[in-house]
């Protein structure tokens, strides 16, 4: 591994991306780096996932609210420790997800009700110092979907990860306040390969103000 930087200049960093881009590889490398707390996505114990996955219409509210609810429990209970911040956090979602996910999978009226849940349950979270999002073309996220092989995922379908990725992109570009980085690693195995790896290091060392920063690696 690198040793190059001791420390993230960040004390809260979120890494974002869409169903198989490798955020939480690379949160668990980065977490790992730095001695950071990590936090990880519980997602495998949604038990509306997998007919989600069958049948959108009909299991897409229980599943986002579950998805929802979860994540706030999780986060309230990570961040409310006080020593977070001295040592660091690197998460592989931010809480915002939660919104962009939920206004592509759900109905109209459906939406506005979960809209005014999300606000209330937001509206104390920190956000995070930088959200880096990993962004991968479709056909890649394909391959390393199936390359991972969880059963409620091999029916994912093309055009679903595509509205997704403009669900992130289209937030990005409304959103001034946030320092967002978004990385295009469409050649990279930070897996496999180190340099790709220290590559990514070296990025996240640079300074980011609030706004949306696009970088290809």
């Amino acid at each position: 591994m690198s040793t190059a930087h001791t420390t993230l200049p960040y004390r809260f960093v979120a890494i974002e991306g869409n169903i198989g881009a490798g955020k939480t590889t690379l949160s668990r490398m980065i977490a790992d780096q730095y001695n950071c707390r990590l936090i990880l996505e519980e997602f495998s114990d949604n038990p509306f996932l997998p007919f989600f996955y069958e049948n959108p219409e009909r299991y897409a509210f229980p599943v986002e609210l579950f998805f929802m609810t979860e994540r706030h429990k999780q986060l309230q209970s990570e961040l409310a420790q006080t020593d977070l911040f001295q040592q660091g956090i690197v998460s592989d979602y931010f809480f915002l997800k939660t919104l962009l996910f939920a206004k592509n999978n759900l109905q109209d009226e459906e939406y506005r009700l979960f809209q005014r849940l999300f606000h209330i349950l937001n509206a104390n979270f920190p956000k995070p110092d930088l959200l880096v999002y990993l962004h991968r073309p479709v056909d890649q996220l394909l391959v390393n979907i199936k390359k991972r092989g969880r059963d409620f995922e091999k029916d994912i379908a093309p055009a679903y990860l595509q509205s997704i990725q403009q669900a992130y992109f289209e937030f990005f570009k409304t959103d001034q306040e946030l320092p967002v980085l978004v990385l295009d690693i469409n050649e990279m195995d930070f897996v496999q390969n180190r340099a790709h790896y220290d590559v990514l290091l070296e990025v996240l060392q640079k300074p980011y103000g609030p706004g949306l920063h696009q970088v290809n690696v």
